[in-house]
């Protein structure tokens, strides 16, 4: 048999799209939905963060920083600013989800500011209320949130950071005295990178080893005295200062050390476990793990405000850069009289527009995030599921926002040249406080790891007393389905249906249904392959189920952060459904098909090789992107516009306006020039104007000796 090979077809660089070319965005309409809930109080917020008293001053060294920080946690006090979590019998107003949107803002103010307010009420307060009992709230928490206390969250120790269940830093009952002895074994065990450790601190929830006659209960909270009234260490409490930072060196990181420290018995944190003057141990939650997630749940506001402030500052960097990319010219390509606009580089298109869209898809997963913190935290929903729920939501999306964050700050940074550079426009400082919250509450890593074993631990549940016939079934369709993408039938039937026609194949890709099917089952099926292979691991002994699963850990970490993606896209399309302005919806629509086609693109090896989509797809993909790009850039500056920034928030020049200034300065200069007739001719113009004469005499010459003939 002759083989013969086929020439493939020629793809278009963009595919047709019918939809409303004249659509136009409702910006004030757009950004009251991206405020959210809770939007009054991010526009209270807001303005706070708008004012000079809580903007970083660049350039301050870390200690004048620091003085700085801790001075402005008094105005924030003073403004009302960050108790609204706290009890209402104690001046605050339980509303959890507006604590957190408000906090969130500060991000624009100084990062360094966000987190030492953080560190101060987000953590050591909150641990206070949410470990603590009634006791504990009246002896503490009018102290905390006025600042008479300062206070640190002492549980990172510079042996175990995300491992909290492995802290070696020990809490002994000593029933003589009614008192707890906490001690820091060894080196490792140092309590490390705690914010207001090295200074400011006087206080702080120190987690610890609880041991009570001879059995270790595991973490638990402490309240400890750290510092006496003039900052001096109280006796057996030690500590050293971590120093100048990568970023954030606003906050006093520090290292604390415990050496035979006696508190009293009372202390203990002990809504989820108490020790009686005895010595004997109870708890409302009789197993040790479920116990020691349950506390750790409490604290999970820190990963939902981390992921709220990175979405923030994507928002920040992208209004500034977009701006600048519509008023920057360089190089003239298509006219000898005009640069051209960099936003009109399709190369420019790709390093923004994606981004834009992916921030988008964050801000509408974050605000269902903080919807449900609300509810589980305020209690209208507030059971075991709902708090694991959250968990797995908080530990998806951080991670996405956070490296969305650095990775659209640094494009931003190059995408504005040298102008970038400075740090008068705030991409290279944000980028450097930032670059910590991919590791902290929580490395991103394992977070996605736990997610990863969340839906595991999910897809086992849906067979879990399923009978025999059930399960026969369900191989069977298995199967099916993997013969199905393997042998190639789908993409055949995908090839068949486009009929070789890159519009049907670009029709097919923007379809909603599409986009999901192809998301979800990304996820899907790659939850279902990990089962198989790790279903094996239950009979094993400890060692050999520890290096099945570490032979798969890759792949657990991929197949959770594409559920964070689906997660994000979900959220996108239920925001859609929000918007009632037909030309917003359009808009938007084209920047989701954008977000969800662009994760369609970044893991298209994986589509192809299972079968998922025809090559007719494949190649159809990138030119329609390039033209969603083409469709999205007239609407740029009014999605940008639609975040609600303004430049008391961006505080940077390349966005201020004085880019166009010059450009129009040096348009009139030109004008002028060319219409007084003594602008200089350029070289190339003489040579043109040379070239052209020549060929004019030539073919003079030419028809004078035709004519002549």
């Amino acid at each position: 048999m002759t083989q013969t090979l086929s020439v493939p077809q020629q793809i278009p660089a963009t595919a047709e799209i019918t939809d409303d070319d004249h659509a136009a965005v409702d910006t004030a309409a757009l950004g009251e939905l991206l405020l959210g809930r809770w939007a009054d109080v991010r526009r209270t917020a807001r303005e706070l963060a708008g004012r000079p008293e809580v903007h970083k001053i660049e350039g301050l060294t870390h200690h004048d920083h620091r003085a700085r920080c801790f001075d402005q946690l008094h105005y924030l006090v003073e403004q009302q600013a960050v108790h609204r979590a706290f009890p209402a019998a104690f001046g605050g107003e339980d509303n959890h989800g507006g604590n957190v949107a408000g906090f969130e803002e500060l991000v624009i103010a100084d990062p360094s500011l966000q987190i030492k307010a953080g560190v101060q009420w987000g953590l050591f307060g909150s641990a206070v209320l949410h470990l603590g009992t009634a006791q504990h709230h009246e002896a503490w928490l009018p102290g905390i949130m006025s600042l008479e206390i300062p206070g640190c969250f002492a549980m990172t120790e510079t042996g175990h950071g995300s491992d909290v269940a492995s802290i070696a830093t020990t809490a002994t009952f000593d029933p003589a005295t009614d008192e707890f002895v906490i001690d820091t074994p060894f080196r490792a065990a140092w309590k490390d990178y705690i914010g207001n450790g090295a200074i400011d601190g006087r206080a702080a929830v120190v987690f610890v080893q609880l041991i009570t006659n001879g059995v270790n209960h595991g973490v638990h909270g402490l309240y400890v005295e750290l510092r006496h009234a003039d900052g001096s260490f109280r006796p057996g409490v030690g500590g050293e200062d971590d120093g100048i930072k990568g970023g954030l060196n606003g906050i006093d990181n520090g290292r604390l050390h415990f050496d035979g420290v006696r508190v009293p018995r009372t202390n203990l944190l002990n809504r989820y476990g108490d020790v009686a003057p005895d010595g004997s141990y109870s708890s409302p939650i009789a197993s040790p793990g479920r116990r020691f997630f349950t506390m750790l749940g409490t604290l999970v506001q820190g990963r939902v405000s981390l992921d709220g402030a990175a979405v923030a500052a994507s928002k920040l960097a992208l209004t500034a850069a977009i701006t600048y990319s519509t008023q920057r010219r360089q190089f003239n390509g298509s006219s000898d009289l005009v640069e051209e606009v960099l936003m009109d580089y399709q190369r420019h298109q790709r390093r923004l527009l994606p981004r834009l869209a992916a921030t988008y898809a964050a801000s509408f997963a974050h605000e269902e995030l903080l919807e449900k913190f609300d509810d589980v935290f305020s209690g209208r929903h507030d059971t075991d599921e709902d708090r694991q729920d959250l968990e797995t939501l908080a530990a998806a999306l951080k991670p996405l926002s956070t490296w969305l964050a650095l990775d659209t700050l640094q494009e931003c940074r190059e995408a504005t040249g040298g102008q970038g550079f400075l740090i008068e426009n705030r991409f290279a400082s944000l980028r450097a406080d930032l670059d910590v919250y991919v590791t902290f509450e929580g490395d991103n890593t394992i977070l996605l790891q736990l997610v990863a074993k969340r839906l595991l631990t999910d897809y086992a549940k849906e067979f879990k007393g399923v009978d025999f016939g059930v399960l026969a079934r369900y191989a069977v369709s298995q199967a099916a389905e993997k013969t199905l993408h393997r042998s190639g039938l789908r993409r055949v039937a995908q090839t068949v249906a486009d009929s070789g026609s890159e519009r049907k194949s670009a029709i097919a890709l923007r379809d909603e249904d599409t986009q999901r099917e192809l998301l979800s089952d990304r996820v899907q099926s790659r939850v279902a392959d990990l089962a198989a292979v790790l279903r094996g691991a239950k009979g094993m002994t400890q060692e050999k189920s520890a290096a099945l699963f570490n032979e798969h850990q890759n792949e657990l970490i991929e197949v959770a952060h594409a559920h964070a993606e689906l997660l994000q896209w979900e959220a996108f399309s239920r925001g859609l459904q929000k918007i009632d302005d037909p030309g917003t919806k359009e808009v938007l629509t084209r920047l989701r098909d954008l977000f969800g086609l662009c994760l369609i693109e970044k893991d298209l090896a994986w589509f192809l090789m299972n079968g998922r989509l025809s090559s007719q797809r494949a190649r159809t993909l990138d030119g329609y992107i390039n033209r969603l790009l083409t469709k999205i850039r007239p609407h740029a500056l009014d999605l940008v516009e639609a975040f609600g920034y303004g430049q008391e928030h961006l505080r940077s020049a390349v966005a201020s306006g004085a880019e166009r200034e010059r450009q129009e300065e040096a348009a009139a200069y030109i004008r002028r020039r060319r219409a007084s007739g003594d602008a200089p001719i350029d070289e190339k113009t003489l040579l043109a104007r040379a070239a052209r004469e020549k060929k004019a005499r030539k073919a003079r010459k030419t028809g004078a000796a035709a004519a002549a003939n």
